[in-house]
């Protein structure tokens, strides 16, 4: 059987994090609000922390929202403190040892 080639991976899909993870919170929080009415209800059934499960997930929504936010805005400063680099790089000329232009990587002896 013929080996099929090996292909190289695609780049990793950029996703809206903060988005997610809000859209996420504001479910759990949803939740919580639709239970509360009904909490007496859920006790006598043995589901007395359904509510606060919801509760505690909205809680914890709000941890990952921070997060994601932070991890967005280093990623960004990371982005541009890396190009910034690039740029002061290509346009600064590389000196050699003894102060004169040329790269010593490419002198020949």
């Amino acid at each position: 059987m013929p080996k099929t080639p090996l292909h190289p991976s695609p780049p990793p899909l950029e996703a809206n994090d903060v988005a997610i993870v809000g859209g996420g919170t504001v479910l759990w929080f949803v939740a919580f609000l639709v239970m509360l009415p009904f909490w007496g209800t859920l006790s006598d059934h043995g589901h007395g922390n359904w509510p606060w499960i919801c509760l505690a997930g909205s809680g914890l929504g709000l941890i990952g929202l921070w997060y994601c936010r932070a991890r967005r805005d280093a990623i960004a400063r990371s982005r541009a403190a890396g190009t910034a680099d690039l740029a002061g790089a290509a346009a600064a000329p590389k000196r050699g040892p003894n102060g004169n232009d040329a790269d010593p990587a490419t002198q020949s002896d």
